[in-house]
């Protein structure tokens, strides 16, 4: 079971790298291009921050911490795998998008972004950011639900 876990995070990663790949071969950095008017544009980018572009140049700050994440959450999932799919399927999506970015870092120095909201003022993010995003809540659900079920026991 754990193999369809790790073929997932697999498959994300995959997609991420390829998607950042076709972003920079045929976007100069800062190109832009609206895909549904008003709504969604892929813009290139390049982010050495985090989230919201906070610690911006600390590569050794997020290379470390991502082995970190990545180790502890590898043997979570080999650890308690059968606890709950919800909890190993969030912890799967958040592996990818840490492994995802962490390529970049490692290799680039930066991690590629390319989709912009047009309708709000939000940051431009990449397919690995939507995986850590989808990771995080499906997590922070299994917490609220297992802490909900302990106290109705």
């Amino acid at each position: 079971m754990l193999f369809i876990y790790l073929l997932l995070s697999t498959g994300i990663i995959v997609l991420d790298q390829w998607f950042k790949w076709w972003i920079v071969s045929q976007y100069s950095f800062g190109d832009s291009q609206t895909i549904i008017p008003n709504i969604l544009s892929l813009t290139h980018i390049r982010n050495t921050g985090g989230a919201f572009s906070l610690f911006e140049g600390q590569q050794v700050f997020f290379i470390v911490i991502t082995v970190v994440a990545v180790i502890a959450v590898i043997y979570y999932l080999v650890k308690h795998l059968h606890e709950s799919k919800w909890l190993t399927l969030g912890l799967s999506f958040f592996l990818a998008g840490a492994i995802g970015n962490f390529i970049d870092r490692f290799r680039l120095g930066y991690v590629v972004d390319m989709f912009r909201l047009d309708f709000i003022n939000f940051p431009i993010f990449n397919i690995a950011d939507m995986a850590l995003v989808v990771g995080v809540i499906m997590i922070f659900i299994y917490i609220l639900l297992d802490e909900r079920d302990k106290k109705n026991e």
